[in-house]
C-alpha cells in the first residue's frame, strides 16, 4: 500500500499541465488516472497495455448501450464501465511517463482508441433509439446522428491543430489564462468525462435525450467558437512563415 502512495505522489509530481483541460479530467479523471497508473506500474503492465484495457472497458459499455433496453441497472453499468475506460485512457500515459516516456506506437494507440470509443458512443446510443423506439417520433434520431458528425469533427479538429502548432512552434505558454479554473468548467461539456455520466440517465430515456441534447448544443457552440480561434491562429502562422 505504501509503494502504491508513494508512486501516486510521484506521478501527481510529474502531471502534464492543465491549461486547457475540461474540470472532470483535470479534477477527477487525472485522479483516478494516477491510481490506475501506480497499480499497473508496480504491477509491471505496460502502457499499451493499458490503453487495450480502456478499449475494452469502454467496448463493452458502448455494445450494451446498443443491444440492452435501457433500464437502471443497465444505465449504472454502462456509466461505470464508461468512467473505467475513461480513467483507464488518462492512466495510460501516465504510466508511460512514470516509465520514462511514451512511444509513437502509444500515441498512435490512443488515438486510435479515443476516434473508435467516440463514433460507436454515439452510434450505440442512435441504434439504442431505433431499436427500442422510446419516443415514437423519427426525427430524435437526428440528435445522436448529428453528436457523430460534431464528434468526428471536434476530435480531427484537436488532433490537427495540435500537430500545426507543434509543427510551427506555436506551443501553448506555460502561464497562459488557459490554466485557469474557470475556463476549466467553463468547457467542463466537452468532456468526454461529462458525456459518460450522462448516461447515468440513461434508464430513463426522456430525462437522457435531454441531457444528451443540451451537451450537443453546448459542443456544438464550442466547435464554431473554437474554428474561429484556429482559422485566426493559422492565419498568423501563415503570415509570420
Amino acid at each position: 500500500m505504501t509503494g502504491l502512495r508513494d508512486t501516486v505522489a510521484r506521478l501527481s509530481r510529474a502531471q502534464k499541465p492543465s491549461a486547457g483541460t475540461p474540470a472532470y479530467s483535470r479534477f477527477v479523471n487525472r485522479r483516478i488516472g494516477r491510481v490506475f497508473a501506480a497499480a499497473a506500474y508496480l504491477g509491471g503492465r505496460t502502457p499499451n497495455q493499458v490503453s487495450l484495457a480502456s478499449g475494452f472497458c469502454s467496448l463493452v459499455g458502448i455494445v450494451l448501450v446498443a443491444t440492452v433496453r435501457p433500464s437502471w441497472w443497465s444505465a449504472l453499468l454502462v456509466t461505470a464501465l464508461l468512467v473505467l475506460g475513461y480513467g483507464l485512457d488518462s492512466a495510460d500515459g501516465q504510466l508511460a511517463r512514470l516509465r520514462g516516456g511514451g512511444s509513437p506506437l502509444g500515441e498512435w494507440l490512443d488515438h486510435m482508441i479515443d476516434a473508435v470509443k467516440i463514433v460507436l458512443l454515439h452510434s450505440a446510443v442512435l441504434i439504442s433509439f431505433y431499436r427500442f423506439d422510446a419516443f415514437g417520433n423519427d426525427l430524435v434520431l437526428l440528435v445522436p446522428l448529428a453528436y457523430v458528425c460534431l464528434s468526428s469533427v471536434l476530435f480531427f479538429g484537436l488532433i490537427l491543430i495540435d500537430q500545426l502548432r507543434r509543427r510551427h512552434g506555436a506551443g501553448a505558454k506555460p502561464n497562459e489564462r488557459g490554466d485557469s479554473v474557470v475556463k476549466s468548467l467553463l468547457i467542463a461539456p466537452t468532456d468526454y468525462g461529462v458525456l459518460c455520466l450522462v448516461f447515468l440517465a440513461f434508464g430513463a430515456p426522456s430525462v437522457f435525450v435531454v441531457l444528451y441534447g443540451v451537451l450537443l448544443l453546448l459542443n456544438a457552440l464550442f466547435l464554431a467558437a473554437a474554428i474561429g480561434k484556429w482559422y485566426r491562429e493559422m492565419a498568423a502562422l501563415g503570415v509570420s512563415a
